[in-house]
């Protein structure tokens, strides 16, 4: 029965392999070890505002191939935090084609990350990052308590008045039992976790390609396992339970409640955790880091063209080659190549330019974390990621679109003067304002953060901007075939500024009427004509 239960499993994880995960994406779980862990060693944390530009929970989805829990926030984890250097990545690219090309390996692993394939794994990341409850100032009474019981229990037979004492003491010890059990139930769920997580590094270390990925695995592994029988008392009986069980965790609670085995038990764990913090965080990341590169394994099976980028530490030209969005289906792939100029996009509506630039963004978050890309080849520099594309009113703090987005942008500013090489993207700026100052302070603006290491990918559907900036920024542009009745768009990258306008024709074409159109063309020739006098 066993061996068949095993023949499932692993034709199962065989099957999903290379597959979008079919699950419930609860991310206030998933994100529970990225928000209470430090990273002071990284070259950048996403921030929320970017990874809302990016729709990074929905490319979180796509990206997840994880087996476990655990896996799942640390991969989370890994995504939004950029590293300052490619350390391990040769020996994770081993292990990520090991994956790939080894069926027996693949299964081996997903069997020991399915022991925390619960929900309740989730919590493990409390163990180490919580503070844990502390021991209220007159826990020395649960001590005396629980002697005192011990003592009339073993003198009874000599003196049996001795009973009354041991029931007095019951009373009391049933109250403490039971305030005790909220301290239980707030850690019911990690603690028996932590002993799933210790067997299944155990299982991982085991595995021959596994061993020495973390030298202090064992003295890991064993601290925790010291602890597994006190923590084994950590459970509660199946509501489910035969009348012999029931009777039996009947007793097994009666004498729990007459030692305080309970309370004594917990606190004296939660001590020995608290000590072990970085113990029990190398197991979670050693479980994590594998979980994490099957998925990557995974992803790259399932997708039909990706590559491995090539980072460079210096500055670099950006080239990419056939480069796509990974949540577009059949989607358009496009070509570009950035060195000294940024990227200045034209153009309709609709027609792909704030996609492109979500594709370019998106693509450096995969190339700097995964080291995955969604193309035929993607060279850039280690950059940090800023973005200002989907900015909205703040009502409950009283702050205009306008406002909103004057305030990111400083943030932008502020950013490019660090020295670090940085990537900033940007939809319409300043469309918030009035065409004159809009067109003003945004060729200000992107002059400043088109400056020392920085590329900029910004759209606009000012040309007059276009034009302010020809010297500084590479103009690219997507267009769309207005015909008789239809518009089609083929969210291709071309070269050059937009020149053929079609607002007005949309217009036509949806019915509106003719006094409106010709109306409107007769003041764009106007306003046309004043823009030549202007500039001549």
């Amino acid at each position: 029965m066993i061996f068949s239960r095993k023949k499932k499993r692993d034709k199962a994880d065989l099957n999903s392999f290379g597959k979008i995960k079919e699950d419930v994406f609860n991310f206030d779980q998933i994100e529970r070890y990225f928000r209470n862990k430090k990273h002071e060693d990284s070259f950048q944390v996403l921030s929320d505002k970017t990874c809302q530009d990016l729709d990074f929970d929905e490319s979180f989805m796509f990206l997840d191939r994880t087996r476990s829990k655990v896996g799942q926030q640390y991969l989370y984890n890994k995504l939004r935090n950029i590293p300052s250097n490619q350390d391990r990545l040769d020996k994770s690219e081993r292990l990520i084609r090991a994956f790939s090309e080894d069926v027996e390996l693949r299964n081996k692993t997903s069997r020991a990350l399915s022991l925390l394939d619960d929900n309740d794994s989730y919590y493990i990341t409390a163990l180490f990052q919580d503070e844990h409850i502390q021991e209220p100032k007159w826990f020395f009474m649960i001590r005396i308590l629980s002697f005192t019981s011990l003592l009339s229990l073993i003198l009874f037979p000599i003196n049996g008045k001795l009973f009354f004492v041991l029931l007095g003491v019951f009373i009391i010890n049933l109250g403490i039992h039971f305030w005790n059990k909220r301290n239980l139930y707030l850690n019911l769920k990690s603690i028996p976790q932590l002993i799933k997580l210790s067997g299944a590094a155990r299982q991982l270390n085991e595995i021959a390609c596994f061993k020495g990925f973390d030298a202090t695995l064992k003295v890991s592994i064993k601290v925790i396992d010291q602890l597994k029988f006190r923590m084994s008392f950590f459970k509660l009986g199946s509501s489910s339970a035969s009348e012999f069980e029931a009777l039996f965790w009947f007793v097994i609670e009666l004498v729990k409640i007459v030692f305080l085995l309970e309370p004594l038990l917990l606190f004296g764990i939660l001590r020995q955790l608290d000590k072990n913090r970085s113990e029990i965080e190398a197991l979670f990341t050693f479980v994590g880091e594998i979980d994490a590169l099957l998925s990557i394994a995974s992803l790259r099976e399932g997708t039909d063209k990706c590559c491995i980028p090539e980072i460079s530490e210096e500055k670099s030209p950006l080239s990419a080659e056939a480069l796509y969005h990974p949540l577009i289906v059949n989607a358009i792939t496009n070509c570009i190549r950035v060195n000294d100029k940024s990227v200045l996009l034209t153009g309709s509506n609709m027609s792909g330019k704030t996609t492109f630039i979500r594709t370019i963004g998106i693509n450096t978050l995969t190339a700097l974390t995964i080291n995955t890309c969604f193309g035929q080849s993607f060279s850039l520099p280690r950059m940090r990621i800023f973005s200002a594309i989907r900015i909205s009113d703040d009502l409950l703090n009283d702050k205009s679109y306008y406002f909103e987005e004057v305030l990111t942008i400083k943030k932008m500013i502020e950013a490019s003067q660090c020295g670090k090489m940085n990537l900033f993207l940007l939809d319409e700026i300043f469309k918030g304002t009035n065409t004159v100052e809009r067109i003003s302070a945004g060729k200000a603006v992107l002059s400043s953060l088109t400056q020392l290491n920085n590329f900029v990918f910004v759209s606009t559907h000012d040309l007059e901007l276009a034009d302010l900036l020809q010297e500084e920024y590479d103009l690219y542009h997507f267009s769309e075939i207005v015909g008789n009745k239809t518009v089609d768009f083929d969210y291709k990258l071309k070269e050059g500024k937009l020149m053929n306008r079609n607002a007005i024709k949309i217009l036509q074409i949806n019915g509106y009427p003719e006094s409106v159109i010709q109306e409107a063309y007769s003041l764009a020739l106007e306003m046309d004509e004043v823009l030549c006098m202007n500039n001549n």
